[in-house]
């Protein structure tokens, strides 16, 4: 894990698919889940989605939530 891979997690969009532009800490778990069984996409979006699968696997997601922009 990088030190601002937290921050992208809260900045980045899902860039295809069925939840695209969707911010990758907004994914669903269970569409989380189907990359960690089917594989996740090579480089850094592919790490930035199975850190995000961990997170959400281990009922870490509120760590998340004093990155967020403010809605």
């Amino acid at each position: 894990m990088h030190a601002d891979d937290l921050e992208k997690l809260v900045s980045t969009r899902m860039p295809f698919g069925k939840y695209k532009d969707r911010l990758l800490c907004d994914l669903p778990g269970n569409y989380l889940a189907w990359f960690a069984r089917e594989g996740f996409p090579p480089g850094g979006l592919g790490r930035l989605l199975a850190l995000m699968h961990e997170l959400d696997h281990n009922g870490l997601t509120r760590l998340l939530d004093p990155l967020r922009p403010p809605r």
